[in-house]
């Protein structure tokens, strides 16, 4: 009686309490960004497609799109993702136990035995009489406890855990966005160093087409040693330009194996021409629809989610912890009787604990959460102003880009023509060697810059497919 008495008081405190209970209120992270604009900066193609979660194969290269494959099955620093993401998902499941009760059982078996001293009487031989006794005891318990979560506490818990679980998905998202245009950039760097490599060979024999030139009118008297001098110095200088191109080439196929997840030594890739690489017009789409297309601003958006409910939680910690715990207990001295006639024990309890005093230091955690909260809200307003800027960096170093070819491949053929022209004026006496030597240099620049430019147009396009979130799309 006493029991049920005291149960029936603590609900009905606990009901009384329950009226002063506090929720955060919850924040809209999308309305920190404010006057989103309506359009880029940047003029977009009327033909653009949207962008595809396969989005490299636009690229037209089937051996990108093995490297890519194999990069996503074999990268370290993605599968690390992916072990956070059960870890994440293990600590969800941990938080969510926390609105169950706890059940628990236990059995015993003991034995006991008492031995009593000598008597003072004796039978009819004369002997001594002792007394002893022992016995076993069986028992069998079951108990449970519940916290009553009336405050939210443990909900908020569930929450902030199922938030940080999400935040390592889109984690793991952005970091495969990152890989795959990792990838393709160092696929893209080794395509063009080889270029500039053929480049430089093919200047290196035109160089040397010259000097033999140059020798023959040296011989028959009709250039002086200075010309020889000077053209067997463009000859050293083309070839001192190749082994830094080597090394880089080297250095680019050690860091693509590494993203890869591949040993170095012997790493080769076959390799394309980079004007045999598609460059497709993306769609860029309204501002505002990025929202939702990067995984970078999905993982900040629930990592504010998670300290919103964090809020929820160390303010319920301010109210009254409340549980009820009960005990069922079987007992007996065997383990027939256990079945038959056991001793029967049932407790059930009630409990409210309430920090009375603790120096301030759950209102002190209170602030805490809040001050992060609001940190958070600032770090979600600046990857949304961050993002922004790399579309529209993406979309001006395209088309810049993509004008800058077009004027040195007209600058490229004015300087064939200029070299050919000039190397004629020199057999024919007309001009100097220095004409012919400019007009080298002239050629050579052209050439290795048009190389360079057209790797720009590409990680230019690579870097507006990871600005637009790479085809993913959020929840």
């Amino acid at each position: 009686m006493t029991s049920s008495l005291s149960l029936g008081l603590a609900i009905v405190i606990l009901l009384l309490l329950n009226g002063c209970a506090s929720q955060s209120t919850s924040r809209d992270s999308a309305s920190v960004v404010k006057d989103l604009p309506a359009q880029w900066s940047e003029a977009q193609a009327s033909s653009a497609s949207t962008i595809t979660a396969t989005w490299w194969q636009d690229f037209a290269s089937p051996e990108l799109d093995s490297l890519i494959a194999l990069g996503l099955q074999n990268n370290p620093d993605l599968g690390m993702a992916a072990e956070r993401i059960v870890q994440a998902e293990a600590q969800a499941r941990i938080a969510g136990a926390s609105l169950f009760p706890v059940l628990s059982g236990s059995a015993g078996v003991s034995h006991r035995e008492t031995r009593g001293g000598n008597t003072a009487t004796t039978d009819a031989g004369g002997s001594n009489n002792n007394s002893s006794s022992s016995g076993n005891s069986t028992s069998l318990g079951l108990s449970a406890s519940y916290e009553f979560d009336f405050w939210g506490k443990n909900a908020a818990g569930v929450r902030v855990a199922k938030s940080q679980q999400q935040a390592s998905q889109f984690d793991r998202d952005s970091l495969q966005l990152s890989l795959v245009a990792g990838i393709a950039t160092g696929y893209f760097q080794i395509l063009a160093v080889r270029e500039r490599l053929a480049v430089a060979q093919e200047n290196l024999t035109i160089a040397r087409r010259v000097l033999q030139v140059v020798e023959a009118r040296v011989r028959y008297g009709a250039a002086a040693q200075l010309d020889l001098t000077r053209q067997r110095a463009a000859v050293l200088n083309q070839q001192a330009a190749i082994p830094p191109l080597q090394l880089q080439e080297q250095q680019y196929l050690y860091a693509l194996a590494i993203l890869l997840g591949q040993v170095t030594p012997g790493f080769q890739v076959a390799g394309d021409k980079l004007q045999q690489l598609n460059l497709p017009a993306v769609a860029a789409g309204v501002p505002a629809s990025l929202l939702q297309r990067r995984p970078d601003l999905a993982s900040a958006e629930a990592q504010l989610a998670a300290a919103n409910a964090n809020i929820d939680a160390t303010r319920a910690a301010l109210f009254p912890s409340i549980s009820l715990s009960s005990s069922l207990g079987l007992a007996s001295d065997s383990l027939q009787g256990l079945v038959n006639a056991p001793l029967t024990t049932f407790n059930i309890a009630a409990g409210l604990t309430q920090a009375i005093f603790d120096g301030g230091r759950l209102r002190s955690q209170v602030s805490i959460a809040e001050s992060r909260q609001r940190e958070l809200l600032l770090a979600y307003r600046k990857a949304v102003l961050a993002a922004l800027a790399d579309v529209d960096n993406a979309l001006a170093a395209s088309s810049r880009a993509q004008s800058l070819e077009n004027l040195l491949q007209a600058s490229l053929q004015e300087s064939d023509q200029a070299l050919r022209l000039s190397e004629v004026r020199y057999r024919a006496g007309t001009d100097d060697l220095l004409v012919l030597l400019d007009a080298q240099r002239s050629r050579f620049q052209a050439q290795d810059q048009l190389t360079q430019i057209r790797l720009s147009r590409l990680q230019a396009q690579l870097g507006l497919y990871k600005a637009l979130g790479g085809g993913w799309r959020g929840q």
